[in-house]
């Protein structure tokens, strides 16, 4: 079983920065594939970007490429997601997602085993 617990969200201009942090238990967090899913009212909820396992490669939305940089601290469990140059169109509710088959990780949330509580992300334009 593995618990994520996310932060960081909150009410930023366009143009601004926010930093979301997800916190994961579990003694093989490095092995994990760590993904960032949101969101939007009335949308379905798409992927953002995975870091497949640490040190390992990372993907992003084409919609995010640029702007958005998914880290992650072993020591510390946590996997982050630095978001700049906001949009109005980022708003949304973001969830983190622990996949703990190694090797494995991607867009597709039903490869994810564990999900964190969602974090809102508000962007005012």
């Amino acid at each position: 079983q593995v618990q994520l617990v996310g932060s960081g969200g909150g009410l930023v201009q366009a143009g601004g920065s926010l930093r979301l942090s997800c916190v994961a238990s579990g003694r093989t967090f490095g092995t994990y594939a760590m993904g960032w899913f949101r969101q939007a009212p009335g949308k379905e909820r798409e992927f953002v970007a995975v870091s497949r396992w640490s040190g390992g490669p990372t993907y992003y939305a084409d919609s995010v490429k640029g702007r958005v940089t998914i880290s992650r601290d072993n020591a510390k469990n946590t996997v982050y997601l630095q978001m700049n140059s906001l949009k109005f169109e980022d708003t949304a509710v973001y969830y983190c997602a622990a996949c703990t088959t190694f090797g494995t990780g991607s867009s597709d949330p039903y490869a994810y085993d564990y999900w964190g509580q969602g974090i809102q992300v508000t962007v005012s334009s």
